[in-house]
C-alpha cells in the first residue's frame, strides 16, 4: 500500500517542541507544515530553519487555517488540556502527541486521555527511555526474570526534580514492573531554596517511596543536591531482584548486570536503535494511524506516573501516606502528632505493642 506522508504541526516550540520539529523533519512518514509559538523571534527563526513552514501566533489560528493529520502539543503543562480539547475539534485530526507531563494535574490528565480515547485517536507521550536500546533491554531482562523476582528499584537523580525528570524515571519503573497497579505513595520534600524549573515550583531535594500492588518498592531521590553513589554518574537506576541486580545510568549507553549467568558482574553495551526519541514515538503514532489500532498503554502509564508525582506532593503537604486509586484520596484531618516526642497518655492514639493482637 502506497501511504502518503502525514501532515503535521507543532504547538509550542520550546525544548519539547523543537524535538518534535526535528523528528518530523527527519522522518519520511511526515510532512511538517505548521507551528505556533507566542514569541515572534522564535517564529522568524523557525521559518528560516524549516523552509516552507507556516508559523502562527496562536494555536486557535493555526488549527483554523492549517489543520493537519497530526498535532504535537508541546506547551506549558497547565495549558495542555485546553489545547488538546481545541485540537480534538478539528475533524481532520488523525493522531496526537502530548508532551510529558501530559497535564499539570492528574485530574486534567485523566480528562485529556478520556477525550482522546472518546474519538478513538492514536496518542503518544514521548518518554525517551521507552525508545533507547539500553533501557528497553533492561526492561526485557527484568520481565524475563533474569534477576529473579523484582523487589525494588532505586533511582538517584542529581540536578533534576520529580515532575520534570522523575516522571520519566517513574514511567520506566512502571514498565519494569509490567505496569503493576500502585498501592501507595509516601514522600518527603525540602523546599528551602525555592527552586523552580521549566516554569514550575520544584523541590530542593525529595525522596518518593512508591509501593506497587505486587510489593515492588520504587525509591526515587531527586533534587538540586543528590549524591549519586556510583562515582561519576549524575543519574542512577538500580534494580534488585531475588536473583540479581541491574544498574544503568539514565541516558548513558550500557548497564551492569550481576546474576547467575554473570556471577562476578558484566558490563553490557547494546547497539543503539537507528531511530529513537521523539522520532521513534512519532513513527509509532503513524503506524497506529495507518493500522487503525490505537495503543493507549504508554499514555496510561504516563498518566500513572503523573498520579505518582501528584501523590508525592499530597503526601508532603498532608504528612500522610497516599493510597491509590488517587481519585479516591481524601486528605486526613490535620494532626499535631509528633513522632519522637514522649506520649502524654492523652489525645487518643493506639498502642503499637498491641498491633499484632488486632
Amino acid at each position: 500500500m502506497d501511504l502518503q506522508p502525514l501532515t503535521a504541526s507543532v504547538i509550542g516550540c520550546g525544548v519539547g517542541g523543537r524535538l518534535s520539529l526535528e523528528a518530523l523533519s527527519a522522518s519520511p512518514l511526515f510532512r511538517i507544515v505548521a507551528a505556533i509559538d507566542l514569541r515572534p523571534e522564535v517564529r522568524e527563526s523557525l521559518e528560516k530553519e524549516f523552509p516552507g513552514l507556516q508559523t502562527f501566533g496562536s494555536h486557535q489560528e493555526m488549527l483554523a487555517h492549517c489543520p493537519t493529520d497530526v498535532v504535537c502539543v508541546s506547551t506549558y503543562a497547565p495549558s495542555h488540556e485546553s489545547i488538546v480539547l481545541d485540537a480534538l475539534e478539528v475533524s481532520s485530526l488523525r493522531g496526537i502527541l502530548v508532551e510529558k507531563p501530559i497535564a499539570d494535574t492528574a485530574a486534567a490528565g485523566r480528562r485529556i486521555l478520556g477525550a482522546i480515547k472518546s474519538r478513538n485517536l492514536p496518542m503518544v507521550v514521548p518518554h525517551g527511555l521507552r525508545t533507547r536500546a539500553t533501557s528497553v533491554e533492561v526492561i526485557a531482562r527484568v520481565l524475563r526474570g533474569e534477576i529473579g523476582e523484582l523487589r525494588s528499584i532505586e533511582v538517584q537523580c542529581d540536578k533534576w526534580d520529580l515532575l520534570n525528570a522523575g516522571i520519566h524515571w517513574l514511567d520506566f519503573c512502571l514498565a519494569a514492573t509490567g505496569e503493576a497497579p500502585i498501592a501507595s505513595v509516601l514522600a518527603a520534600c525540602d523546599t528551602s531554596t525555592r527552586t523552580y524549573r521549566d516554569g514550575m515550583q520544584v523541590e530542593t531535594v525529595a525522596v518518593t517511596y512508591v509501593e506497587s500492588m505486587k510489593g515492588v518498592r520504587m525509591i526515587v531521590q531527586t533534587g538540586d543536591f543528590i549524591r549519586v553513589n556510583t562515582p561519576g554518574k549524575k543519574t542512577l537506576f538500580r534494580l534488585a531482584g531475588t536473583g540479581g541486580i541491574i544498574e544503568f545510568w539514565g541516558w548513558e549507553k550500557g548497564y551492569s548486570i550481576l546474576n547467575a549467568r554473570y556471577p562476578i558482574g558484566q558490563i553490557v553495551i547494546p547497539d543503539e536503535f537507528p531511530v529513537f526519541g521523539h522520532r521513534r514515538h512519532l513513527e509509532n503514532l503513524a503506524t497506529q494511524i495507518w493500522s487503525g489500532t490505537p495503543d493507549y498503554r504508554l499514555p496510561a502509564s504516563s498518566l500513572t506516573a503523573l498520579e505518582i508525582c501528584e501523590a508525592a506532593f499530597l503526601s508532603w503537604q498532608h504528612r500522610c501516606q497516599v493510597r491509590f486509586p488517587l481519585a479516591s484520596f481524601t486528605p486526613p484531618v490535620p494532626s499535631d502528632w509528633e513522632p519522637g516526642k514522649p506520649y502524654s497518655g492523652t489525645g487518643g492514639g493506639r498502642d503499637g505493642r498491641k498491633l499484632e493482637e488486632e
